[in-house]
């Protein structure tokens, strides 16, 4: 490893600490880059240098070529990893870093532009005789010729950014009338996601499932893979629960997949970590089961810790030796799989609202710790989930002899996880590995859509609000003996006992409080100091086994069945009076960037038509006329910052 002495990050979050625990374990030196909002998060802190490039938007930080490289030279870095996301898959990046004598972890800028771009990576394939999923892949990108394309093809089809990978700037169309909007959405996307709107059309292929090969090339012409993954739990083109290897894949499949993988990465004489993603036709991946080819993704996956599970490899490792021009570590017969691994996505997200990124300071951060658990996350207590990256905090990692142990020991972590602060996916995660359908491995990319309903707990939750509700009391019981003890130096007085005792009957307590936001008045009892807790005539008994609580100054964060509320006492604010909702009033969902205003002040326009679209954490929230009537004045002009609640406009009576 003499050509690696320092190795500079082009990423942040999980991401940059799984690379820096590699590059330490080889003594590697690291520098990371950090953003204004990253300063001081916990991958800064453990690399041996960190280097501030800017604001937090990623187009003013960590996608600007120059600061990157700049801060490689001046720390005295000679390679450069671009981790996954950000400049992973950028050609330009890749050959700038060359250009300037430093080395990129990752393949050249020439099989990148080859193999990197969805339509030029068919074009290979077809050539070396791989099946690929019929569509349009051409150079003209004119709405009309795309429109045209896809009347060709027939509907439903699906718009996939040239450049893209995880699923950003991918819609799926399935009536002819709606192409135009989500076209122009995908560009959109795919222009803020990746500098580039270009896209290709694809025929939908029916009831899939979505299967990946892992795949090693070195500078010395050798290329093997590491087995396949099973992507197939998906919710909007985004992964969600990863797994290897496939449930119920058949040998022969494997066989013709991997070996079509290496094919492809052979033809471009392929060096460093890729991965081939295919579709299975109808869900089963038995022998004569149809397959295509949709990309390849020429960086490292964000689900590769299911393939070092099985393997036992690091794949960070053969990375950097690749780099430094070694031959790969083993051949392909020296690659073998054990047992089964599993990976949940942590996401800072509400599913009880539609997913929305779920922004602010985390309180408290606990992952259990586990036989066959590994746990990759980016964040701490007391870090800040900003507007401006994915969502995504953590990723959970099982591993068992088999796959039923695997998916209980993961099951059983999520169960033990605490994230308070910010909501999380965690109930929608169990719940998800939870349906049958999972269970036995009969599943396909539809699978989340068909069961979204059951997946999503929406409402209030009883016993979460009977518990923020007494340890709102416990609160003001230990701030009243704090004053007391300021004033007393008697250890313990009868008389400040706050338990509830008196002479007579029980006693009941009416309270109001804010559960989310949302005022809730609760009913308090005290019987024999004991209290519970009536909530929408539900009796509560507490249930300290299964309910976790965490204070945060006047709140507190309850944390029943997975799922998190937020309990506080009212705030009586006159001013308040005047930002309530009208019926006509916008308001920004979330924290996030105006990336598109559809109509102008004094315009006319029916409920339902689109006014703003509010993009953050990479994923875009269209906004509607709440009612028909006149636009009235504009808050907020493209490319702005919103804050969550901001009114952005009003729609006035005509």
């Amino acid at each position: 490893m003499a050509m690696l002495k320092r190795v500079l990050i082009a990423n942040r979050g999980e991401i940059a600490l799984r690379i820096i625990r590699t590059a330490r374990k080889l003594g590697i030196e690291t520098v990371a880059v950090a953003s204004e909002p990253d300063l001081g998060m916990p991958y800064t802190r453990a690399a041996d240098a960190v280097v501030p490039i800017g604001p937090g938007p990623a187009n003013e930080s960590y996608l600007v070529f120059d600061k990157i490289i700049s801060a490689a030279k001046r720390t005295g870095a000679d390679a450069i990893h671009p981790g996954y996301g950000f400049l992973a898959e950028n050609a330009d990046f890749a050959q700038a870093v060359t250009d300037a004598g430093l080395i990129f972890i990752g393949p050249t800028a020439d099989s990148m532009r080859k193999l990197g771009g969805k339509a030029e990576a068919k074009a290979i394939a077809i050539a070396a005789g791989v099946p690929v999923v019929p569509g349009y892949q051409g150079e003209d990108q004119r709405p009309e010729i795309l429109a045209e394309a896809a009347r060709g093809i027939g509907f439903p089809v699906m718009i996939k950014a040239v450049a893209g990978g995880g699923g950003r700037g991918m819609r799926l169309v399935e009536r002819e009338e709606d192409f135009a909007a989500l076209l122009a959405s995908a560009q959109r996307e795919a222009e803020a996601a990746f500098g580039d709107p270009r896209v290709l059309i694809e025929k939908v292929v029916t009831a899939p499932r979505h299967v990946e090969v892992q795949v090693f090339g070195d500078s010395h012409g050798n290329v093997v893979h590491l087995f396949e993954r099973d992507c197939s739990l998906q919710r909007r083109n985004q992964k969600v629960i990863e797994e290897a290897p496939a449930p119920g894949m058949s040998p022969e499949l494997r066989e013709k997949m991997t070996s079509a993988a290496v094919k492809l990465a052979k033809a471009v004489g392929y060096r460093g970590a890729g991965t081939v993603e295919f579709l299975v036709e109808g869900g089963a991946l038995g022998a004569k089961a149809p397959w295509y080819l949709i990309e390849m993704n020429t960086r490292l996956q964000v689900e590769h810790p299911v393939t070092e599970e099985i393997t036992g490899l690091d794949l960070v490792e053969w990375q950097f030796r690749v780099a430094a021009g070694e031959p790969l570590p083993l051949e392909q017969h020296q690659i073998t799989c054990n047992g089964h691994a599993i990976e949940a996505r942590l996401c800072a997200e509400d599913a009880a609202r539609e997913f929305l990124p779920s922004i602010g300071r985390i309180v408290a951060f606990r992952t259990p710790t586990a036989e066959g658990l590994r746990v990759d996350a980016g964040v701490e207590a007391g870090s800040t989930v900003s507007p401006f990256y994915d969502s995504m905090i953590a990723k959970l990692i099982a591993k068992g002899p088999n796959r039923a142990v695997a998916l209980e020991r993961l099951k059983h972590a999520l169960q033990e996880t605490v994230v308070a602060g910010v909501k999380t996916n965690a109930a929608f995660l169990h719940g998800l590995l939870s349906l049958p359908a999972f269970e036995s491995g009969e599943m396909d990319t539809g699978l989340i859509a068909r069961e979204l309903d059951r997946l999503n707990a929406k409402g209030s939750d009883p016993v979460a609000v009977a518990h923020g509700a007494i340890a709102l009391i416990r609160q003001q019981q230990r701030k009243l003996e704090e004053q007391r003890r300021r004033i007393s130096d008697e250890a313990r007085s009868p008389w400040a006992a706050l338990d509830g005792f008196q002479l007579g009957p029980s006693r009941k307590h009416s309270l109001d409080i804010l559960v989310e936001g949302n005022k809730t008045t609760v009913e308090v009892s005290w019987v024999g100091g004991e209290p519970t807790v009536e909530v929408e005539g539900q009796v509560i008994q507490l249930q300290r086994d299964r309910v976790t609580t965490v204070d945060d100054g006047d709140r507190v964060f309850v944390l029943h069945n997975l799922r998190q509320t937020e309990v506080c006492w009212p705030t009586y604010d006159a001013a308040a009076a005047d930002e309530t909702d009208g019926e006509g009033q916008l308001r920004a969902p979330i924290n996030g960037r105006v990336a598109k205003v559809f109509v102008e002040e004094g315009a006319v326009v029916d409920k339902g038509q689109r006014i703003f679209v509010i993009e953050a954490m990479k994923m875009e929230h269209v906004l509607v006329a709440p009612r028909g009537g006149t636009v009235g004045r504009l808050t907020a002009r493209e490319g702005q910052q919103v804050t969550e609640g901001t009114v952005l406009a009003a729609i006035l009576d005509s």
